[in-house]
C-alpha cells in the first residue's frame, strides 16, 4: 500500500492530543496551487509579491492595502477568500474543530473546494492503516461527485470529473482534446470496475479516481415505508461505505455506530432518518409522511442503510421510548442527472444525539 490521495496533504498534517489533524505551514501552501491562487502570466506585480509572500511563509499576515492592489478583481477575491479560510483554519487548531464549526455554524461562505480538501484528508487519516480498497473507494463518495450507471444489471459508480475527462478526451488529456477538435478517431477508454482481481492497483492509481464501484441492490417489492433490497454480489461498495460512514461518526463525536445496508425496511414506528444528500432526504421525508412517491424518483434511490448506536444512552429520549433503542435510516440517492453528492456533515449535524438536546 503506497501513500494514496497524495495530493491530499496528508503527510503535511500533524496530530493534536486529541487525534485530530493540526495543520502546518506545508499544508496551507498546498492551497496556493490551486487554479483559483496560482500565478497566470499576466498576474500583475502585486499578485506576484503577494502570492511569493505566502509560498514563502502561508502564516503572514496580510493587510488590506495589500490584497487592494492586486488588480485583478477574481484574483482579489480569490486571495481573501484563501486567508478567511487559513485565518479560521488555524484559529480552530485542527482540521475536524473547523470542519464541524463551520457546519453546525450553517453559514458556508467557503468555496466547496476546500472543504472537500479538509474531508478528503480527514478521510485518509482514517483509513491510514487500511488495507481495504474498496473501504478507500467508498471514502471517495465524501467528497467527490459521482455519477451513476444501471449496465447490465449492475449499478455503477464512478467518478464525475474523471468520467466527463474521459468523454472529452479519451483519456489523453489535452493532446485529446486537439484529437477530437481535428475530428481524428480516438479509442474507446472505459473505467475498471474495482474487483478482488485488480484491487491492489487502487492504491498506486487512487489519485486519478479512475476505478468504478459496484452499489448494485436488487430491488424487489415495497414494504411499508421504505423497500426491500436483495445484494446479489459479495463485494459490495454498500458495505464498504457503511464502514467508512462508522468510523467518520466515531472520529467526530466519539459514538460507536454500525450501520448496514438494509436487506429489508419494515417499521412501522419509524423515529428517525438521514438523508445523506439533498435527493435522499426529500425522499425519506416524503416516505416518512406517507406522500405519495412516482416511480421515477423511487427508482433514484441507490441504498437505504440501518444505523445503530453501541450506547444507548447517547441517543435521544425519543428514540429509546419503550425500552428499546430505535434505528436511524439512512438514505442516499441520486438525482435526475444521474449524479450523487454526498454530504458527509449530515451524519455530524442530524442524528438523534442526546447531547444535542
Amino acid at each position: 500500500m503506497s501513500d494514496f490521495w497524495p495530493a491530499c496533504g496528508y503527510v503535511h498534517l500533524e496530530l493534536t492530543p486529541q487525534g485530530w489533524l493540526k495543520p502546518t505551514e506545508a499544508y496551507l501552501r498546498l492551497f496556493l496551487d490551486l487554479p483559483e491562487l496560482a500565478l497566470l502570466p499576466e498576474s500583475c506585480r502585486a499578485e506576484i509579491a503577494l502570492h511569493q509572500l505566502l509560498r514563502a511563509a502561508p502564516v503572514s499576515a496580510v493587510s488590506a492595502k495589500q490584497l487592494g492592489a492586486l488588480k485583478d478583481a477574481d484574483a482579489r477575491a480569490n486571495y481573501a477568500m484563501f486567508l478567511a479560510f487559513r485565518d479560521a483554519l488555524l484559529a480552530a487548531g485542527s482540521l475536524e474543530a473547523y470542519y464541524l464549526g463551520l457546519m453546525r455554524s450553517q453559514r458556508i461562505d467557503v468555496p466547496p473546494l476546500f472543504i472537500d480538501a479538509i474531508v478528503q484528508a480527514v478521510l485518509r487519516h482514517l483509513l491510514d492503516a487500511c488495507d481495504d480498497a474498496f473501504q478507500a473507494r467508498a471514502a471517495e463518495l465524501l467528497f467527490r461527485p459521482q455519477r451513476l450507471t444501471l449496465t447490465e444489471g449492475r449499478l455503477l459508480c464512478a467518478d464525475l470529473e474523471s468520467v466527463d475527462m474521459l468523454q472529452e478526451t479519451a483519456g489523453l488529456g489535452s493532446i485529446g482534446r486537439l484529437l477530437l477538435q481535428a475530428q481524428a478517431p480516438l479509442r474507446k477508454v472505459e473505467m475498471a470496475v474495482l474487483a478482488p482481481e485488480n484491487a491492489s492497483d487502487y492504491w498506486q492509481r487512487s489519485g486519478r479516481h479512475l476505478f468504478a464501484l459496484d452499489l448494485t441492490h436488487e430491488i424487489s417489492n415495497d414494504l411499508g415505508h421504505g423497500l426491500s433490497f436483495t445484494l446479489i454480489r459479495s463485494q459490495s461498495g454498500l458495505k464498504a461505505l457503511s464502514r467508512v460512514m462508522e468510523a467518520w461518526i466515531r472520529h467526530f463525536l466519539g459514538c460507536k455506530v454500525k450501520i448496514t445496508p438494509l436487506q429489508q425496511i419494515d417499521d412501522p414506528a419509524w423515529r428517525w432518518h438521514v438523508g445523506l444528500d439533498v435527493e435522499a432526504m426529500r425522499l425519506l421525508n416524503d416516505l416518512y409522511e406517507d406522500r405519495p412517491v412516482d416511480a421515477e424518483r423511487m427508482q433514484r434511490l441507490i441504498s437505504l442503510f440501518r444505523l445503530e448506536f453501541d450506547d444507548a444512552a447517547e441517543l435521544n429520549p425519543v428514540m429509546t421510548a419503550g425500552g428499546k433503542a430505535k434505528p436511524v435510516y439512512l438514505g442516499l440517492a441520486m438525482n435526475a442527472e444521474q449524479t450523487l453528492r454526498l454530504k458527509p456533515q449530515n451524519l455530524l449535524l442530524n442524528l438523534p444525539l442526546a447531547a444535542l438536546m
